[in-house]
């Protein structure tokens, strides 16, 4: 059984709400008690005001905290009402959120080289992790994709951060090489000079980064993607099939052991 969920409820007031690419934006709010909290790869759940036959709260990783300012950045992606809504909140605006939920990713102890694999809005949670790894020391290389130049988001941010590396691919060659990143991530893997490995984005991409990572003997750790509907385990509905039965990604994720996850 999973513990307790450490969830609690916050309000939060924007900060601002800024558009970083196409579709894509970035999120600050001020949120003290939780940006002291809050984990890399942890997700909180946020009531998004303006629909009142939406009963739903929206789950969304984060991608930076600033515990002094009280403030936590997250990179979110307009994909239909709920973040259509939030991408519409103003300075000032105020409501509430659910959080942190979950659980984080977990850097292998003496682990002094990193791969990390981002695809799309699964930038954040990956980005979070690299601070914390430039913050520990350990080196990191990165592979990024996306569907076009226009929704690329996090390279700049990736090389202000230490990356020995950033390896960029996009579906229709816009930026950086025409294809998928998985392509260099199995490359660099097969080099053998890495000891973790974590990877966000869409679900075919992290089960192929997962299935190199396991030929190559790496450790690798993927963040998940749910409707995480209550965020603390009531509601079933972020169900993850894993080698030890189904289990709820709001609880015992976002982040996976790879190799429990039957992709």
């Amino acid at each position: 059984m999973p513990t307790p969920s450490p969830a609690r409820m916050h309000e939060f007031e924007v900060v601002s709400n800024e558009k970083i690419a196409d579709g894509i934006f970035s999120l600050v709010i001020s949120a003290p008690d939780l940006a002291r909290a809050i984990q890399p790869g942890q997700f909180v759940n946020v009531a998004v005001p303006g629909n009142a036959m939406s009963l739903l709260r929206i789950p969304l990783s984060f991608e930076s905290v600033d515990p002094e300012a009280g403030t936590v950045t997250i990179w979110y992606a307009v994909v239909g009402d709920g973040t259509n809504r939030l991408s519409q909140m103003q300075p000032g605006d105020r409501s509430d959120l659910l959080g942190p939920g979950g659980h984080g990713w977990t850097i292998p102890e003496g682990c002094k080289r990193a791969l990390l694999v981002a695809g799309g809005i699964g930038v954040p949670p990956v980005l979070c992790l690299a601070r914390e790894l430039a913050a520990a020391g350990v080196a990191f290389d990165v592979c990024l994709g996306a569907a076009t130049a226009g929704k690329l988001v996090g390279v700049a941010d990736f090389e202000r951060l230490g990356a020995a590396s950033v390896h960029v691919c996009t579906d229709d060659g816009s930026e950086g090489a025409c294809g998928f990143c998985t392509d260099p991530a199995s490359e660099l893997l097969a080099q053998g000079e890495y000891g973790y490995v974590a990877t966000c984005g869409p679900e075919p991409m992290m089960a192929k980064v997962a299935a190199a990572a396991a030929e190559a003997g790496v450790p690798c750790e993927a963040s998940l993607e749910r409707m995480m509907s209550c965020g603390f385990g009531a509601c079933a509905t972020c169900a993850v099939e894993t080698t030890g039965g189904m289990k709820g990604a709001c609880m015992c994720g976002p982040v996976f052991d790879a190799k429990e996850v039957v992709w």
